[in-house]
């Protein structure tokens, strides 16, 4: 069962999630505004059937008047957590980068995820942590990077390798939350059937040696904007077309201009070239539309990688906007 949380918790919750400068913002906007109701005259009505408006005042007045200290005083909490979280992170990766032998075997799951998330923060992602209970949640962060998401899982398992139903399980998730690749992260190693599944999907199984190697990198390069490419994406190299001047030998004949349509002859408009679909993420062929049969996006469509089932590359789909 579930363990039942107040009000004032959940909002501690959400605010040292959020950056602590949109934490501290809330924290002033929203003392101002209630100390302002909390301040303003409270209307007076003589006539009965204005009931309804007075019992709703008083209670508008009655909670602006708590509000205008608990609001504030809540947001900026979670402003301070959610610094005193983020040096936790920075210090857990700084120390994992200099301990001797194998770190990851001695924190516990949680400071796992969060060694993971701030190894995908230098590599220029956009991490949220989704808060799971537990270290077998399910995705344990989403990853973000040029406008794309990505579902990473964390399994610290010391003694038994990673078989291939975790990585189903998030090729699965991939679908369902709407991304276009995925990132299985593990302090031991994978099966030889795990790796062989995320062969030809857009799936990269990260163990430890690579972890570590992750953890170095980002000791020696520190803190970074968005330089690394998404997992395993090999982008089309640009050819130019070489431009050969040959002498003309005589002067170019003057073009005729065709004759305007008349009123018997229709004017013919050629039609609007269709957008052209996406690229797969993972082998750069074209996609095309396909429809998903299972998981929570049963009967969607979806574009799929024209190699299927050689490639499994898949993106969603965006309804296009349209000028009113």
């Amino acid at each position: 069962m579930a363990k039942k949380t107040s009000l004032f918790e959940d909002l501690f919750k959400i605010a040292s999630k959020l950056p602590w400068w949109l934490s501290a913002l809330i924290a002033i906007s929203s003392g101002v505004y209630l100390h302002s109701v909390a301040t303003a005259p409270m209307p007076v009505y003589s006539d009965p059937q204005h009931l309804q408006s007075v019992v709703f005042s008083t209670m508008a007045h009655t909670g602006a008047l708590f509000g205008q200290y608990l609001l504030p005083l809540i947001f900026t909490a979670g402003a301070i957590a959610s610094v005193i979280g983020r040096r936790k992170r920075r210090n857990l990766l700084e120390s994992a980068a200099t301990t001797k032998g194998n770190p990851l075997l001695s924190i516990t799951w949680h400071e796992f995820e969060l060694l993971v998330g701030e190894a995908l923060r230098r590599r220029g992602f956009s991490v949220r942590e989704t808060g799971k209970n537990g270290p077998d949640g399910g995705i344990d962060l989403i990853a973000r990077k040029d406008g794309e998401t990505y579902v990473v899982q964390c399994k610290q398992w010391r003694s038994v390798q990673v078989g291939v139903p975790v990585v189903r399980e998030l090729y699965g998730a991939m679908a369902a939350e709407g991304a276009v690749g995925g990132f299985v992260v593990t302090s031991g190693t994978f099966t030889k059937p795990a790796r062989d599944f995320a062969a030809g999907r857009n799936v990269q199984l990260v163990d430890g040696t690579l972890l570590k190697q992750w953890i170095a990198e980002a000791k020696k390069t520190g803190p970074r904007p968005t330089v690394e490419v998404a997992p395993e994406r090999v982008e089309p190299a640009i050819v130019e077309p070489e431009v050969v001047v040959t002498p003309s030998a005589a002067p170019a004949p003057i073009p005729v201009q065709a004759p305007a349509p008349t009123a018997t002859q229709p004017v013919i408009r050629e039609a609007e070239p269709e957008p052209a679909a996406p690229l797969c993420p993972h082998c750069r062929k074209i996609m095309v539309i396909r429809v998903a049969r299972t998981g929570a996006n049963a009967g969607g469509d979806f574009w799929g990688c024209v190699a299927y089932p050689k490639c499994r590359g898949i993106r969603a789909i965006f309804a296009p906007m349209t000028a009113k």
